[in-house]
């Protein structure tokens, strides 16, 4: 019965699954000879050459490209890749990651992780390189078709195990089929695969530094089997899901400066225009930009609590998310500095080595973005323990 359902899911799930072992090779090949992937890697690895003569730092950039891809035959081989490149990311932006609680996680039973949502490919990358270290299985990640601008990006992401989250269908009539599907497919990656997944806790980053929850993400992860079986209790849904929350903290954040100006433009009522392939700027710089310290918290699973309700539900993620988040010196000293909320404070822990960096890094924001980039520090504090302030701002 098994393997019918995974024949059948294969087709159904075409359009949205992450790429197969059979399908790495072919995929890989049409990769090494993409022009614009060529030229993405061009820009970033021969800047100079690039610039003098384009063919020729293309054509090394293709010649590369089919050396390091020897040998990689599946997706298994292409994320040993991936977590050698994360360990030099981690060597050269990250001065320690800190992870807690996945020894307490049963490692033969595959999870929902649902997480805050602060970079778009290390949020997930933190989480998959945790689990590596322990020697489990990497995550299923669910990813904004929004972000897939070009093919090779695509190509990418599939081949890092990502799935595609329906963000641009058109007519709610098609979002809600596509939701329908997606909520399917985390169901049967689940329940039938045996196969982790990651979530974000809402659709796009939480730009601001308040994490929550958004109910419709917790709603749709129940579409599929209550369209099956209407009367199905919600508290049998969710626990079948084996869901665990994921706190994941930045002690500072390479996209800050880029997060305030949307934040400034949603405050004076002026729409935000990303400019072309900016997202896939905002991933780079999230990569290669300093982090400090991070750390990763796995909380406590779900599947023996009865959550008869989608704000149940969301009401226990958000409280996970928000105690297993890491208060930093950065977060502290924006909020002395905007001069709010004393009572929140606490400098106990707080160095001259700490103000220096947080200091130099504030003098890089112009001046019209102090505010927002400050907030951005100061939020998680309040969020996590006076989030009743929050509101009455």
């Amino acid at each position: 019965m098994k393997s019918d359902i995974s024949e059948h899911a294969e087709n159904r799930f075409d359009a949205l699954r992450p790429y197969k072992d059979s399908e790495v090779p072919g995929v890989l090949k049409r990769l090494s000879h993409d022009d614009e992937f060529q030229a993405a890697i061009a820009r970033y690895q021969l800047p100079r050459l690039d610039a003098w003569a384009p063919w020729l730092a293309r054509a090394l950039v293709g010649v590369s490209l089919r050396r390091k891809m020897r040998g990689v035959n599946t997706i298994g081989d292409f994320q040993v890749h991936i977590a050698d490149y994360m360990r030099q990311m981690i060597d050269r932006t990250v001065d320690e990651l800190i992870i807690e609680g996945l020894d307490e996680l049963d490692p033969s039973k595959p999870r929902l992780f649902i997480s805050n949502h602060r970079d778009i490919s290390l949020d997930p990358a933190f989480v998959n390189l945790a689990l590596h270290f322990k020697g489990r299985d990497t995550v299923r990640i669910a990813i904004g078709d929004n972000l897939l601008e070009k093919p090779f990006v695509s190509a990418l992401m599939r081949l890092n195990k990502s799935f595609v989250v329906p963000r641009s269908s058109a007519g709610k009539r098609e979002m809600l089929k596509a939701f329908q599907l997606l909520s399917e497919y985390i169901q049967y990656s689940i329940q039938h695969d045996n196969h982790s997944i990651w979530l974000a806790q809402r659709q796009g980053r939480a730009k601001n530094g308040i994490d929550r929850t958004d109910p419709g993400i917790i709603k749709m992860l129940s579409m599929a089997e209550r369209s099956r079986q209407r009367d199905k209790p919600m508290a049998e849904i969710f626990a079948e899901l084996n869901i665990v929350p994921v706190s994941i903290s930045y002690e500072y954040d390479p996209c800050d400066i880029n997060k305030a100006r949307e934040l400034e433009a949603a405050a004076e009522g002026r729409e935000y225009r990303k400019q072309a392939f900016e997202d896939m700027r905002s991933i780079a710089a999230g990569i290669t930009g300093q982090k400090g310290r991070v750390k990763v918290r796995f909380g406590t699973a779900l599947d023996q609590h009865s959550f008869d309700s989608t704000d149940e539900l969301v009401k226990e993620i958000d409280r996970q998310v928000l105690s297993g988040y890491q208060l930093f010196p950065s977060h502290y000293l924006a909020l002395e500095m905007l001069g709010i909320h004393p009572q929140l404070l606490d400098m106990s822990g707080i160095t001259e080595k700490h103000r220096q960096r947080f200091n130099a890094r504030y003098a890089e924001v112009p001046e019209h973005l102090k505010n927002w980039w400050l907030h951005q520090y100061a939020n998680p504090i309040i969020n996590c323990k006076a989030p009743e302030l929050l509101e009455a701002g």
